[in-house]
């Protein structure tokens, strides 16, 4: 590897696409809490068909192992997964519930910046508050830096 090779800047729109995905799942099973609902990938990553060979497109799939990243990570659970197309029963963990949950009092400096330049609520609103308000008017990298800096949060917030 060169010296030219390690300062180009790595493309990370797959990160973004993740972090897009999970705004996007907590939001979904948020507003849905704490019934157990059928997940299913086309209603976060939009609309894909399989190829000739029944494979869903790369941007389809990655949004599948986004649903089971978090859900090993402790965000959500599901009864059972329907192909690689859906997750069946799925729902909010109760860190993910009271992350999101948590007044904007609890929130890291990162996010605290994102929400003084974009996102006009009060600074006790819940986190998801400030999500779906990125998701709608935030750039991809104040949706990456509000998702991250979430994760990165101790699960034991109250």
């Amino acid at each position: 590897m060169t010296t030219s090779d390690t300062l180009t800047p790595i493309n990370d729109l797959h990160i973004n696409d993740f972090c897009k995905d999970t705004a996007k799942i907590w939001l979904y099973l948020y507003m849905r809490f704490p019934q157990k609902n059928a997940l299913y990938v086309e209603d976060i990553a939009g609309a894909d068909e399989p190829d000739e060979f029944g494979l869903h497109s790369p941007r389809f799939q990655a949004c599948f192992s986004t649903m089971l990243w978090l859900t090993e990570a402790g965000y959500l659970y599901y009864q059972q997964p329907v192909n690689q197309e859906a997750l069946e029963g799925a729902c909010l963990t109760q860190k993910a519930f009271i992350l999101l949950s948590s007044s904007e009092n609890h929130v890291t400096t990162a996010q605290k910046n994102i929400s003084d330049k974009t996102i006009p609520v009060t600074s006790t609103a819940p986190r998801i508050q400030h999500l779906k308000h990125t998701l709608k008017h935030g750039s991809s990298e104040q949706l990456k830096t509000l998702i991250l800096d979430s994760l990165s949060l101790p699960s034991g917030i109250k």
